[in-house]
This record gives structure tokens, sequence and C-alpha cells, in this order.
């Protein structure tokens, strides 16, 4: 198998593992409601990396630290028969992500280098320019998800989570190719 399709096997079971969860919670809330969907998260989520581990030799870090938040808080979920806690963890895992991208700027450490530094090679100004942008996309998205499940159904929440993060997300990733572009080392390598 060649390397490129390696890689985009890789990228397909990174999708799958962030993905099929989510499609589980959205139709699981739709059938049975927002308890047996926590549930059902967590052991869709527990398959999936477990399923990313078998294929990949290792599971990717953000899926990683979802899938412990959901771990938690959907069990604070059933133990305390209260769906604030499934509501609340995507803000929090989102104001985790932002405070992890900050203390990594702040010691001068960009963590976003780390993580996708065999990806794409940029200069020290867009891993910073990079950093700080996705730190305050996931201040937003906290902010957001506190907006939606504070003043609409949970439903409503729940379609929110599955069909309006990840277009948001994904939205924001591709506005980021300019940036990628400018500060690319390998079009400097060119120029």
């Amino acid at each position: 198998m060649s390397e490129t399709t390696q890689r985009e096997n890789a990228h397909g079971i990174r999708l799958a593992t962030e993905m099929g969860p989510l499609v589980v919670f959205f139709l699981s809330n739709w059938k049975f409601g927002i308890f047996w969907a926590t549930g059902a998260f967590m052991v869709a989520t527990a398959i999936a990396l477990t399923f990313a581990y078998i294929r990949l030799r290792t599971i990717p870090i953000m899926p990683l630290i979802t899938g412990v938040f959901v771990l938690i808080f959907g069990g604070l979920t059933l133990y305390m028969q209260d769906d604030i806690f499934i509501k609340l963890k995507p803000t929090i895992v989102n104001l985790c992500f932002a405070a992890m991208l900050a203390a990594g700027l702040y010691f001068r450490r960009p963590l976003l280098k780390i993580v996708f530094g065999p990806i794409f090679a940029l200069d020290d100004e867009g891993w910073h320019k990079l950093t700080v942008r996705w730190m305050i996309f996931f201040v937003f998205l906290a902010v957001v998800n506190e907006f939606v499940w504070r003043t609409y159904s949970t439903d409503t929440w729940v379609s929110f989570k599955v069909f309006g993060i990840m277009p948001l997300t994904l939205a924001f990733s591709l506005a980021q190719l300019p940036l990628l572009q400018k500060h690319s080392l390998e079009s400097e390598d060119a120029a």
C-alpha cells in the first residue's frame, strides 16, 4: 500500500472516529431521547477509539481527549439523570483546547506545530497566527454551544451539535488555507 493510500485511509479512520459517534448520538436521541443517546454516544465513542487504535496503532489526540470527556460527562449525565452535563461537555472541551493552545503560546511552544508539523511546514509567524485563530475559534464554539443549549430545546441542541459544529469547523478550516499558503515554508523554498 502506498504512503498516499495509507494517509488517505488514516484520514478516513479519523473522520469516522469523530463522526460515527455523533451520528449514533443524533439517531439515538431522535428515536429514544437524550439519556439513551448519551449511553449510545459513550459506547460508540469507545468503539470508535478502539477501532482507531486497532487500525492506526495510535489514537488521534483530539478524539482521545474528546472521548475522555464524553465518558466523564456522559457518565455524570446518566448517573445524575441530568442532561446538563452532556450539554456542557462541548463548552468545556472547547475551552480546554483554547486554554491548551494559549499555554503553548505562553511557553513559546505552539501545540499546533507539534500536532500538525508533520503535515504542514509553516514559518513561526504562521504557526503563531494559526494557533491564535484556532484558540479564538474554540472559544467561539464554546460560546455558541452555551447559547444554543440554554435557549433552544434539547433536540435542537443535538441537531446543532451534529449538523452545525462540524460544518462550522470545516468552513473555518478551509478559511485557513490562505494563511497556510502564505506562511508555507515549501512556498518560500520554491520562491
